[in-house]
């Protein structure tokens, strides 16, 4: 793992998902096989393959004060990055830029795949415009060894989310990409969220996965559309909400 410290000229930037993005971190310890973050080599020219190198933005928390110049708005934490990936429990970067956040009374959506995020569970309960989500893209541990090898367990994933909302936080499940398994997700997220956003694989980074484990079928539109359709239908059962994005 190539981990360099870096002073970044920015640190809040425009988003096409919310109105801001917040990104501590370049690349990404995670390496999921389907990420579609890749791209950034593209701007930063590493040669190291994806999930083998961060760069770690250590002025962050500073560049971020510019947020009293700024009209308020939803900021995304993160957009290309897991901010709550290891390096994050020695560096703190996401916690501090949050803290700040926090303090002006700014809404967030925290998106990650780790339990690190339970660390700042007193921090969250600071606002009332804060909502924690964790990517849950199967049932089925064995098919998230395949994909996100260096991601946390599936079960831990969720049992952060049921510790997140017994402590009064908002909170929510990202299905995306839809991968083998995800018809078990229902009964497992129950009582654990507030929502849930489900889409489809929409980059083609991981297909060499599907070919290699003979999966093929699962990485077509109609297995989007069924099981989009099929966990709408089991969620809307249960009383939660869920958006399907595609």
């Amino acid at each position: 793992m190539v981990v360099r410290e870096i002073y970044a000229k920015s640190i809040l930037s425009k988003s096409k998902v919310f109105d801001y993005v917040v990104n501590p971190y370049i690349g990404c310890q995670h390496g999921c096989t389907y990420c579609y973050a890749r791209f950034m080599k593209r701007f930063t020219g590493h040669k190291e393959p994806w999930g083998q190198f961060v760069d770690v933005k250590v002025n962050s928390p500073t560049l971020l004060q510019e947020i009293e110049k700024r009209p308020p708005g939803r900021v995304w934490v993160s957009g290309v990055c897991d901010p709550y990936q290891p390096l994050e429990r020695d560096y703190e970067l996401t916690k501090r830029c949050l803290e700040i956040l926090i303090r002006h009374d700014w809404p967030v959506t925290i998106q990650t795949k780790s339990p690190l995020v339970l660390r700042d569970i007193d921090l969250f309960r600071r606002s009332d415009n804060i909502e924690v989500g964790l990517s849950v893209t199967s049932g089925d541990d064995e098919i998230r060894k395949l994909f996100e090898p260096n991601a946390s367990p599936i079960k831990e994933r969720i049992e952060s989310l049921e510790k997140l909302h017994l402590a009064g936080i908002r909170t929510y499940a990202m299905i995306a990409p839809m991968l083998p398994g995800v018809e078990e997700l229902a009964d497992e997220l129950e009582g654990k969220v507030d929502y849930v956003l489900v889409d489809r694989m929409n980059y083609h980074y991981g297909d060499w996965v599907y070919r290699k484990h003979h999966l093929e079928g699962a990485m077509n539109y109609d297995f989007f559309s069924l099981k989009g359709r099929e966990l709408a239908f089991a969620f809307g059962k249960r009383g939660i909400e869920c958006r399907v994005l595609f």
